[in-house]
Order: C-alpha cells, then sequence, then structure tokens
C-alpha cells in the first residue's frame, strides 16, 4: 500500500475499519484478492509472490507501504511483501511479531509495516526503532513514518472521520475519499529524495500517471459482531476501473480462542 487508513474502535459498529491504496507500477504483474489455499485473503504480486494487503478467516491483518527516501534500489534486496504473508502466517500477537522481525529488517527497502487482530493493532518500520501498538481512534500512513503529517494524510484522515459519522458507513463513501486525485501544492509536499515532478505526482491520495499509479482501492470493516466485508476494486493507468471483488466473510478473533481455553 501506499496510503492505509485505520480506525479502531471508533464507530459503534465497526472495531476496525481499513481505507488503502495500493500504488505501484503498472508493468508489475499482480492479481487481485481471492483466498489463498492457506486460508489468506489477499492480493497477490506475481512477481516476487507477496502482498501488500491481506487478512485471515481469525480477523488477522497486515499491510505494508514503502518508506520512500530516493536511494538506490538494491536489486538483491528481498521484497517487502512476504513479510505481509509472514505476518498473517504468525500466532503471536502483532506487537511481538511485528518486533521480532525488526532485527532482520536491514535485509529489506525502508518499509512500514500495519498488523492487527481483534486484542491489538501493531506498527512497525525498518526506518524507526521498536514497534508500538496503537490505541482507539483513527491512524493514517503513507510512504513516511505513522502519521506523518502529509497533505494527503492529513486531508484522508479527515474524510475518513467523516465518514464515520455515517452509522451504515455506505461503502461508495469510502471509495470516494480514496478516490481523491488533487495534487499538493509545491508549499506542502515533502522532501524525500526523488524529483520535485514525482513528488507533486506521488501527493495526490490516487495517482494517476501512465507509468505508475494506484493500481487497486480496498476497504475492510470488521464488525463487533465478527462479521467482515472485504472490498477491493482494480485500476488501468488512466486510473479506471476494471475489477472489483468482494468477499463477506466471519471473523473467529483471538480473543474469543482465549476465552474458549479459559471458561
Amino acid at each position: 500500500m501506499c496510503l492505509a487508513l485505520v480506525a479502531l474502535d471508533a464507530h459503534p459498529k465497526y472495531r476496525c475499519v481499513i481505507a488503502a491504496n495500493r500504488d505501484e507500477f503498472h508493468a508489475r504483474a499482480a492479481e487481485p484478492a481471492r483466498w489463498w489455499d492457506e486460508g489468506v485473503l489477499a492480493g497477490r504480486d506475481l512477481v516476487a509472490g507477496g502482498s501488500w494487503f491481506g487478512v485471515t478467516r481469525t480477523g488477522r491483518w497486515a499491510l505494508i507501504t514503502n518508506f520512500r527516501e530516493g536511494i538506490p534500489r538494491d536489486p538483491y534486496a528481498p521484497s517487502r511483501g512476504e513479510l505481509v504473508v509472514r505476518m498473517l502466517r504468525e500466532a503471536a500477537s502483532p506487537l511481538r511479531s511485528s518486533a521480532a522481525l525488526l532485527p532482520d529488517g536491514g535485509r529489506y527497502h525502508g518499509f512500514n509495516l500495519l498488523v492487527g487482530d481483534d486484542i491489538e493493532v501493531a506498527f512497525a518500520s525498518n526506518r524507526a526503532s521498536g514497534a508500538l501498538s496503537l490505541g482507539a481512534g483513527i491512524h493514517g500512513l503513507s510512504n513516511h513514518l505513522l502519521d506523518t503529517p502529509w497533505l494527503k494524510l492529513l486531508r484522508s484522515k479527515a474524510r475518513l472521520a467523516a465518514w464515520l459519522a455515517d452509522d451504515d458507513l455506505a461503502i461508495e463513501t469510502g471509495f470516494a475519499l480514496l478516490a481523491d486525485r488533487r495534487p499538493a501544492g509545491d508549499a506542502h509536499l515533502p522532501a524525500t529524495g526523488v524529483s520535485p515532478q514525482w513528488e507533486s505526482l506521488l501527493s495526490s491520495p490516487f495517482i494517476v500517471s501512465p507509468e505508475y499509479g494506484t493500481r487497486s482501492s480496498t476497504v475492510l470493516l470488521i464488525g463487533r459482531d465478527d462479521s467482515a466485508r472485504f472490498i477491493e476494486r482494480s485500476f488501468d493507468a488512466g486510473g479506471r476501473t476494471t475489477g472489483e471483488v468482494a468477499f463477506d466473510f466471519r471473523v473467529s478473533g483471538r480473543l474469543g480462542q482465549l476465552r474458549a481455553r479459559d471458561p
């Protein structure tokens, strides 16, 4: 992902709401979200085999964004997408499992990772020290550290807050906030080591260009009644919708499993 908005315990019907955009080169092959044989619902990067955002039937989810720093790429670095798959397969808590991967994090290009279940949500980055647990409220992640106040993140978080005022959380409103194509003005552009032209292109929540742009938008709603809905829309280089997949299922979270062991 390159934009992820997460609302925790911020809506009366949903304990977790995620709205996220995946930005990538259009030439990089990928397949839309589907259920994998190992019980993971996610899209798949067909180049390296990993993913950018996924969830399991236990309600455990993980997503990753790149940390943009304008340095040359190491062609031998492992794919950051494998970290999402690794986190979805872990049995340890989100905080413990995300912290455990950081000693090995230097092998990867810069990344930000969010991992959650029905008990906690954790953030970890190989460009920060340690992992941290997130509290209730709205959190935003782009291509810098958690809640870095880039204009596109501030604007998107404000629109998410407005969406959460909707009792039923109309799905189209969620996709509308992800579809914002307005770039930031020059005075609001970050300096991440890429050219000013790229900074401007990358400053909108939804990116459209022939070479690189928003490939998919995803909304995940996990209800307090353990219902879950995952919807992903795919886009072409012109920003036109090319497909949609939707999945409704129930989750069996870690809290329920702990209660079952300790009646």
